[in-house]
């Protein structure tokens, strides 16, 4: 089913789809990562990865697009929520050249920016080593995945 939405749903006490993420969880604020929850785990579901990737970025690296924000895996199948700043799973390098969260920092006027909060749900637990990139992590976990969907939040600077 590689790469496939299905009916989870993705939601975050801190923004609504397509709502303002909160200054507190970008790298103006507190650069905290949100909360988050899911529900309606494709069946079989044994592990989750979650991805924070903004598209809107004038990045093109190694022939991917945008920048990436949050890699966060070896989350185990019964996770369905995650605090606010979490030290759950094991942490992914992001666009800032740092392992964990990074919140939405886009270039000044450059407009509002869409961020996808993506949870992948897995047919089989990780245990991935910490450090790898969004590419690397979507090579191991794609044959294992059942089904994706995602949380878009919106942020801006003037």
């Amino acid at each position: 089913m590689a790469f496939a939405l299905t009916n989870m749903r993705v939601e975050s006490p801190a923004f609504t789809d397509q709502g303002e993420i909160p200054a507190r969880h970008t790298g103006e604020g507190e650069d905290l990562s949100p909360a988050l929850s899911w529900h309606d785990a494709p069946e079989g579901t044994k592990g989750f990865a979650v991805i924070c990737h903004d598209p809107d970025a004038p990045l093109v690296e190694h022939g991917g697009y945008g920048f990436v924000h949050w890699v966060l895996y070896n989350l185990p199948g019964s996770t369905t929520s995650l605090e606010e700043a979490t030290s759950e799973g094991t942490r992914g390098v992001n666009h800032f050249g740092r392992n964990g969260y990074g919140g939405p920092m886009p270039p000044e006027g450059h407009g509002v920016h869409q961020y996808y909060f993506w949870v992948l749900a897995l047919d089989k637990p990780t245990a991935l080593p910490e450090g790898i990139t969004m590419a690397e992590l979507l090579k191991q976990v794609e044959p294992h995945l059942l089904g994706m969907n995602r949380l878009v939040g919106t942020y801006r600077r003037d």
